[in-house]
């Protein structure tokens, strides 16, 4: 009987230790920050050999930075309906900035899939369920799904409208932004969304809250406030990036976060805040690079989707930590709801998982593909040359496709002409080898997962010819771009 009772209580002494290594889910504030147009490489932590970015910098190495996040889309209208859905472009129907066919009519051999450009407000958003378990949740800046975001579940508005682009840039005046109608001349959008930022924070310090800090930069047009520009025009170029102008607009919201920052030490918030960060697409490709990956913002290649993102969670994440699994934002949705003890909804589909296990380093996600899908065009920069090896072809950067990773392997399909690229991405992360026809067994093997996976998600793939195309006038015009 006494050894019964001493082995009992080592069990117990046991659990408790056990216990105390693994605490408890508190649930944090969440401060979400989320940038626009800005490039894997873009920061200090990513490699970045010009910009200046070490108030990221240090809140990446207090968390966990995944070095294999992508975006739900390559531009911004779809992926951020991805992110605020937890779907993917299929569910919502946002395939595109728009629903016009994006270029060249005589250039387009299929009629696109139009979908639509407003998130529908039966959804219930990530903000929803947030809300619904007692934060208070505010969008600041870019919002772009709709004319006002509020009825999606947030709180508070500054500046969120279906713009896509600053308000008439990021000098006054902003006529049509709610909360900006009377900047002052002299004022900086990226620094006045920070002001914003860091008033809600202080209105709200004594109640859990949410804010959802969609900055418009790094989005066109570019401009920086002059005193940074010339600070960047006279340091020395990177042999990655060395446009001071995007330079300047970088450093501009990585100050503001310092900013923040700050307020949060000085509240007694900073322990009790979890901290997202990441990017709705790839950078902007006349502006910075992404390499060694292949491509910019439009494009389906790693760098038209490969985001930085990192997560900071006081006694939850441990400080330092990597992870190399593939995510994707539609997993964001799941996560912040189990970060903030929201429940999830009972009557949506949601496409992505939960990343704490991965975070708390008490689990893994599951044996799963991650998917794209675009059945729409996607032109090339206006009045710019395209870069000829980063796209697939000079006159878009993206045609209709799906695109999947499984994996190391990631597959392409184009619907024009039927043809898939293959690649393995742990070999070749610049996607230059396609490995489609000397592999055919694992060219089989994705594409079947990926058409399962267009009949699970009812995806629309275009089948119709436009009446409109010209192939003379398509064959000429890709000459006259590749001979320039």
């Amino acid at each position: 009987m006494r050894y019964f009772m001493l082995s009992v209580c080592w069990l117990l002494a046991s659990a408790s230790i056990a216990l105390a290594k693994t605490p408890t889910i508190q649930h944090p504030n969440v401060l979400f920050i989320f940038l626009d147009d800005y490039g894997w490489r873009d920061c200090g932590f990513m490699g970045t050999d010009f910009y200046e970015t070490p108030n990221l910098d240090a809140l990446a190495k207090q968390g966990m930075i995944f070095t294999n996040a992508y975006a739900a889309a390559a531009n911004c209208a779809p992926s951020r309906a991805c992110l605020l859905s937890g779907q993917y472009t299929p569910r919502h129907e946002i395939y595109n900035v728009g629903t016009k066919l994006r270029g060249n009519p005589k250039h387009s051999r299929l009629e696109h899939i139009p979908g639509t450009d407003t998130l529908p407000t039966d959804l219930h958003t990530w903000a929803h369920q947030i809300r619904a378990a007692g934060y208070r949740t505010a969008t600041i800046g870019k919002w772009h799904l709709s004319k006002d975001p509020l009825p999606y579940g947030f709180d508070f508005n500054f500046a969120g409208t279906q713009s896509g682009s600053p308000p008439r840039g990021y000098w006054p005046p902003h006529s049509r932004a709610p909360g900006l109608q009377n900047a002052p001349k002299d004022e900086y959008l990226t620094d006045r969304l920070t002001d914003e930022a860091i008033g809600f924070i202080q209105r709200n310090h004594e109640q859990s809250w949410f804010l959802y800090l969609t900055h418009f930069a790094v989005h066109t047009p570019l401009q920086g406030r002059p005193d940074l520009v010339a600070k960047y025009e006279s340091k020395p170029k990177g042999q990655l990036h060395d446009h001071a102008v995007m330079a300047a607009m970088i450093e501009s919201v990585d100050a503001g976060i310092g900013r923040i920052m700050e307020s949060l030490q000085e509240l007694g918030l900073h322990d009790k805040t979890a901290i997202v960060f990441t990017s709705d697409n790839g950078g902007y490709g006349p502006a910075t690079s992404m390499n060694p990956l292949k491509g910019y913002k439009g494009t389906y290649y790693e760098g038209g989707i490969r985001e930085p993102f990192f997560v900071t969670w006081p006694n939850m994440v441990k400080p330092g930590s990597t992870s190399e699994v593939p995510v994707i934002n539609v997993d964001l949705y799941p996560t912040l709801c189990e970060i903030t003890g929201a429940e999830l909804p009972t009557d949506q589909d949601l496409d992505g998982e939960s990343l704490v296990p991965v975070l708390r380093g008490t689990g893994e996600l599951s044996d799963r593909a991650i998917h794209w899908h675009f059945p729409a065009y996607l032109n090339s920069y206006a009045r710019v040359e395209p870069q000829h090896d980063q796209q697939r072809d000079p006159l878009f950067r993206t045609r209709p496709c799906s695109i999947m990773r499984y994996g190391d392997w990631k597959l392409h399909e184009y619907f024009e002409d039927g043809e898939l690229e293959l690649y393995n991405l742990r070999d070749d992360i610049g996607e230059s080898s396609n490995l489609a026809e000397q592999n055919p067994a694992k060219t089989k093997e994705l594409h079947e997962m990926m058409v399962a996976w267009r009949d699970r998600v009812d995806a629309p793939v275009p089948t119709r010819r436009n009446p409109k195309f010209d192939a003379k006038a398509e064959a000429e015009a890709i000459r006259q771009q590749i001979t320039k």
